[in-house]
C-alpha cells in the first residue's frame, strides 16, 4: 500500500510539474508586437523613448506634469502598446508601459507603485490598461485610492468586487463597438461599478485587439476601421482624461 501511495504521489508530482512548466512556457511566449509597434519605440524630435525596467514615453523637451501607467493586456507583448502610448506622450504627457511576469498583470497588480516612486516629478497620475490589464488597473485604483487621480479603461471593466462608484476619480472607459471580448453588454454592465461622471467613449467600428499592435485575437470580431484610426481616437480620449486631471489639480 505504501509503495502504491508513493507511486501515486510521484505521478501527481510529475503532472503538476508538467502543468507548471507548460504554463511558464505559455506565459513566456505572448502574442508578439508587430514591426510597426517596434518602430514606435524609436525616439525622435517629438517623443523620447526609454526601454529599461519599463517602457517610458516622454514628450521631447518638456517636463510633463501628468503621467499614465499602462498595464498591458493578458498574454500580450507590452511593446504592442507602443503606438498608442507614443501618441498620448506626443500630446504632452508621460506614459509608462509596465511589463508583467509571464505577461499577466494579475501576477503583479501593484507594480504601479514602483513607477510612481521612481518619477516623483509627476504631479498627478492616472492608471489604465487594456483588457486584463485594464481590469487590474481598476483593481489598483480600488486598493490604492490615494495613489492615482484617474483611471482609463481600454476594452476593459472592473471586477465585480472592485466597486469604484463612490471614488473621487476621473474615469474614461473606451471601447470598440465590434469588440468580441469586452462586448457592449459587458461594458454596460460595468457602469454601476464606476463613478457617475465616468466618460464613456465608443469607437465605432473598432474591436478588441486594435488597442494594441499584435495582430488578430481569438474570439474577437474583425474591425471595420484601421488600427491607426482606433488608436488615434483612443489616444485623444486618454489625453483628455489627463488634461481633466491637471485642471482638477489647479
Amino acid at each position: 500500500m505504501k509503495r502504491i501511495l508513493l507511486r501515486v504521489l510521484a505521478g501527481f508530482g510529475l503532472l503538476l510539474a508538467a502543468v507548471v512548466i507548460g504554463f511558464v512556457i505559455w506565459g513566456s511566449t505572448p502574442q508578439a508586437a508587430t514591426d510597426g509597434a517596434l518602430q514606435a519605440l524609436v525616439s525622435d524630435s517629438a517623443v523620447t523613448v526609454t526601454t529599461d525596467e519599463w517602457i517610458t514615453f516622454s514628450p521631447a523637451g518638456q517636463a510633463p506634469r501628468a503621467g499614465l501607467i499602462v498595464y498591458p493586456g493578458g498574454h500580450v507583448d507590452p511593446r504592442a502598446y507602443a503606438p498608442l502610448a507614443r501618441q498620448i506622450a506626443a500630446q504632452g504627457y508621460r506614459v509608462v508601459i509596465v511589463p508583467m511576469p509571464l505577461a499577466l498583470a494579475v501576477l503583479a497588480p501593484n507594480r504601479a507603485l514602483q513607477v510612481m516612486a521612481h518619477d516623483p516629478a509627476i504631479e498627478t497620475w492616472a492608471i489604465g490598461g487594456h483588457s486584463l490589464g485594464g481590469a487590474m488597473s481598476a483593481r489598483f485604483a480600488y486598493t490604492h485610492p490615494d495613489a492615482v487621480d484617474g483611471l482609463v479603461l481600454w476594452a476593459a471593466y472592473p471586477a465585480s468586487t472592485d466597486d469604484l462608484s463612490g471614488y473621487d476619480l476621473v474615469v474614461t472607459s473606451i471601447y470598440g463597438t465590434l469588440d468580441g471580448l469586452a462586448t457592449g453588454s459587458r461594458i454596460d454592465a460595468s457602469r454601476p461599478l464606476l463613478p457617475p461622471v465616468t466618460r464613456w467613449v465608443a469607437i465605432e467600428g473598432g474591436n478588441h485587439a486594435q488597442f494594441g499592435d499584435y495582430g488578430p485575437q481569438s474570439g474577437d470580431t474583425p474591425a471595420i476601421i484601421p488600427a491607426e484610426e482606433q488608436q488615434a481616437l483612443a489616444a485623444g480620449a486618454t489625453a483628455s482624461l489627463l488634461e481633466d486631471m491637471l485642471q482638477a489639480a489647479r
